[in-house]
């Protein structure tokens, strides 16, 4: 666990007194009382060698920014030098008051620390790019036959990850050509261990079958290693490989074999070659580009790997007023590789000092940095530089249209400003089984997807909206009223007077009946442009125009809860309904389990059986049949 040390040194502090300071509100300065200038040479002769987290304090106490380093000494001085890397930083420094420094036991652990101190405090200097769902992976699964799949989310233990891609097309596209070149499995466990025939995909030489072993275990872990050195980045390697198997193909009179080896190489040779900017090398780079233009910073990264151009990616910094192109891409490139592996090779217009002690600061063995000199590097750059600027203008346009449906709906529900961040619930259930409810979160108008929030609803009666609002609204805003989390400054909730009433007495429970809320009263016949909006205070309905900017902005919002929260329910019904179904049963375990599914093809066809058809299936008598039938038609 991280050590906290919270240094605020005087003319007379020292190393051990600064070591054993007590942390808490009592030791902050009064922000009534005049504060002296911060002493920098002071405080860092007593900040440590050690990895950490630094908070650059303000007055009243306010953190101006939040920063992780691998060496809090040197990472720290870097802000009191003469010379800053950026005007916005100079601006944040001037008004350091303290500095707070949080020496952890590794890199990782300041990793950590950093992002979950980001997201509760929201520092105002902090340049937000990070999103762990941003980036796509192809995962190759670490079971006797790997399985290759499209992957979001936390790595699990035992599979290989390849990645990232920089967009979802890009690896569905690479799925696609390793199916046709190396016919690698792609179905899930569940299907695989039940199938009795080879499924279409064997049909048109998509895979090779090996559920039905109709692939012996060896050839299939060659194809493996095969596709995972092409996702590597080293084709070259795996072409000569493919020609050499084809040449001893040939030597030995199995055609048969040989022509596939041909095609497999055929198929990899057109990929690699119909490049419009092709490296002709296996290598891996990064081109990052960073556009200033319309009041707006845009990081764009395209991503080649094995000298294949993926496709490339625009990031927009949150929290970024006043920020330079320059202060987007050092906060890009440091928020970026603190997660994703480094590249061979990192493409910037112009490499500065400042950037290569980021780099040095991320790897002990960072990638080699250089600015492009070659004609297809040149070409990379100004795609990723137009892309860059393409997204700024299509952000300016949906910013305006935004802006204007936030001023609309102000208008229309009489608010004081525009709502900046709304939330909505929707709650989902069918016949009160697997209730689930939904928290989507807009800001400035555009959908923050990063911050949906589903919740699982139990200990209510089976169907009670009134009682599923409540508790979702009691979960979501007693943490707001604790201190965490963001309070919005619209609450939006799909339903009438009975779901509004519930949701105010909540906000009321915990101190935010002040928070504006409007129920979303489906009209007569469900017809989007007859919703009714409900409000807690009495008021008549209000009911829009079908074509105002306010209501569609509503609907948008209202739709998306609603789309969240049945997607959630329908997963936990289908778990909860296949998990009691069969798993449930006493006697059936794993094995009758799987022949039962693999004679009926699926937990319908087990369904829908007679007890006569249930005894065929191996090691089911006909008790146990019996039981099955009962309890699956019960």
């Amino acid at each position: 666990m991280p050590s906290h040390r919270c240094w605020r040194p005087g003319p007379a502090a020292t190393r051990r007194q600064a070591e054993e300071a007590p942390v808490s509100d009592a030791a902050a300065p009064d922000p009534r009382k005049p504060v002296a200038a911060f002493d920098a040479r002071a405080f860092l002769r007593t900040v440590p060698e050690e990895p950490g987290v630094y908070r650059m304090i303000g007055a009243e106490d306010r953190v101006l920014y939040v920063g992780k380093a691998k060496n809090l000494k040197r990472r720290v001085s870097s802000y009191f030098q003469k010379t800053l890397s950026s005007p916005r930083i100079a601006m944040m420094v001037a008004q350091v008051l303290r500095v707070d420094v949080t020496p952890t036991r590794s890199e990782a652990e300041a990793l950590l620390l950093e992002n979950n101190l980001i997201k509760s405090l929201a520092p105002r200097y902090n340049i937000l790019f990070r999103d762990d769902k941003s980036y796509p992976y192809i995962e190759l699964s670490g079971d006797e036959f790997p399985r290759l799949a499209y992957h979001r989310g936390a790595f699990a233990k035992g599979a290989r990850y390849f990645g990232p891609f920089p967009n979802s097309w890009a690896v569905r596209e690479s799925i696609h050509l390793l199916q046709k070149t190396f016919q690698l499995r792609t179905c899930e466990n569940s299907v695989f261990q039940n199938r009795s025939r080879p499924c279409l995909l064997y049909q048109i030489k998509r895979c090779s079958g090996p559920c039905v072993e109709l692939v012996d275990r060896e050839r299939y872990a060659a194809d493996v290693k095969l596709a995972a050195r092409f996702l590597d980045g080293r084709a070259s390697e795996v072409v000569d490989d493919l020609s050499a198997r084809m040449q001893a193909a040939a030597e030995r009179l199995d055609f048969e074999e040989a022509a596939a080896c041909r095609d497999q190489v055929r198929a990899l040779q057109a990929v690699l070659h119909r490049q419009f900017v092709d490296s002709r090398k296996d290598e891996d780079v990064d081109i990052i580009a960073a556009v200033e233009e319309q009041g707006m910073a845009c990081v764009n990264i395209a991503m080649v790997r094995g000298g294949r151009h993926l496709g490339d990616r625009p990031q927009f910094p949150g929290n970024a007023a006043g920020c330079s192109a320059e202060d987007a891409l050092l906060a890009f490139v440091e928020q970026h590789y603190a997660v994703h592996a480094m590249p061979a090779r990192l493409l910037v217009e112009a490499p500065s000092a400042a950037l290569r002690e980021v780099l040095a600061e991320l790897s002990d063995t960072p990638c080699a940095l250089a600015a492009p000199r070659f004609a297809a590097e040149k070409a990379w750059m100004e795609m990723a530089r137009k892309n860059a600027g393409l997204a700024i203008l299509a952000r300016a346009r949906d910013t305006g249209r935004a802006e204007q449906r936030l001023e609309a709906l102000r208008e229309a529900l009489d608010l004081p400003d525009p709502p900046r961040r709304i939330e909505c619930f929707d709650i989902s259930h069918t016949m009160g089984e697997a209730t689930v409810a939904s928290c989507v979160v807009c800001v400035d108008g555009q959908m923050k997807n990063s911050e949906y929030r589903r919740y699982n609803i139990t200990g209510i009666t089976g169907g009670d909206d009134f009682a599923a609002m409540r508790q979702v609204l009691e979960r979501r805003y007693g943490k707001v009223a604790a201190g965490e989390g963001l309070c919005p400054d619209l609450i939006l909730i799909d339903g009438g007077k009975g779901q509004v009433s519930a949701a105010r007495a909540i906000l009321a429970e915990v101190g935010l009946e002040s928070v504006a809320m409007i129920g979303v009263a489906k009209g007569e016949g469900r017809k989007p442009g007859l919703e009714s909006l409900i409000f807690p205070d009495g008021r008549e309905p209000l009911h829009l125009e079908p074509d105002a900017p306010a209501l569609h902005l509503i609907q948008e919002i209202r739709d998306e809860a609603h789309r969240f929260a049945i997607t959630g329910h329908r997963a936990r019904r289908a778990k909860a309904r296949i998990g009691s179904r069969l798993e449930d049963i006493p006697g059936v375990g794993p094995s009758r389990r799987r022949n039962l599914l693999a004679a009926f093809g699926g937990l319908d066809g087990v369904r829908t059986a007679t007890v006569e058809d249930l005894c065929r299936v191996e090691g089911i008598n006909a008790a146990l049949a019996q039981r099955i039938h009962d309890q699956l038609r019960g």
